[in-house]
């Protein structure tokens, strides 16, 4: 790994159960994460997917990349265009700094609206 290095994109397509399934598992009972007509309500077009999800998108996009053995070091990201179902979510990202084992990568994820997560990710992968 050298800095430079892409990451392949991955396409993720956002499901209803994707959106609904996430909030759940990371205990957002939030509403707008699983009730259409409230979130309507809140002005939103439809639920829409929580940030601990999209965490763990983007956490499972490097270490699929980088593999079994890399451990994440550190995850800053930020939110923009929301999730909505029916969307595709494309997960892009580049190697911005190497140091020893660790490398900083650089996340963008794109959807129909724009993007919907940008950060950057620490990993780890022991020689």
């Amino acid at each position: 790994m050298k800095p430079g290095d892409e990451l392949p994109p991955l396409a993720i397509p956002i499901t209803r159960t994707l959106i609904v399934a996430g909030a759940v598992a990371s205990r957002d009972y939030q509403d707008v994460h699983h009730d259409a007509e409230l979130a309507r309500e809140k002005g939103s077009p439809d639920i829409f997917m929580n940030i601990l999800t999209t965490n763990g998108l983007v956490g499972r996009y490097v270490t699929d990349h980088f593999g079994p053995r890399s451990v994440l070091r550190g995850v800053a990201i930020r939110l923009g265009a929301p999730n909505h179902p029916g969307d595709t979510m494309v997960l892009t990202g580049t190697v911005t700094d190497v140091d020893g084992d660790r490398a900083s990568v650089r996340v963008v994820g794109a959807n129909g609206l724009g993007h919907h997560v940008t950060g950057t990710v620490t990993v780890e992968v022991p020689r």
